[in-house]
């Protein structure tokens, strides 16, 4: 599962949730500023949030670049941009289809974390 880190987690969870569809699992704690420990997922997608604090991982905003980028499938991509562009969220690369029978598009968060959303889902046959 991917772990990011934000500056201001709160906020960062709620942004997720609206513009891309995330629903918080857990959190812990549950209310404050600080954030140990959050769950988000968005289908079969799980990530986990935190706040930023001294065990090496920073957010992108802190760094002053992405320090990883993300691939989140979602079944129904154009519907999925639509969300997201509508809610302002930084759009990188519109939706376009890949040469290897995907469709995705980039798009980064607040603080700077590049996400790429798209149809691609491995087969579990490897």
């Amino acid at each position: 599962f991917p772990i990011l880190r934000y500056t201001d987690a709160r906020g960062a969870i709620r942004w997720l949730c609206e513009t891309f569809g995330f629903r918080e699992r857990f959190s812990v704690p549950e209310s404050g500023e600080f954030v140990r420990h959050a769950q988000l997922s968005l289908g079969t997608n799980v990530i986990m949030v935190g706040s930023s604090r001294d065990d090496g991982l920073k957010s992108p905003q802190t760094v002053g670049a992405a320090t990883q980028a993300l691939y989140i499938y979602v079944p129904d991509l154009d519907a999925h941009f639509e969300r997201a562009r509508t809610a302002g969220a930084e759009i990188a690369n519109p939706p376009q289809d890949t040469d290897f029978g995907a469709r995705e598009y980039h798009v980064r968060d607040p603080e700077g974390h590049l996400w790429t959303f798209g149809t691609y889902l491995p087969s579990d046959t490897a």
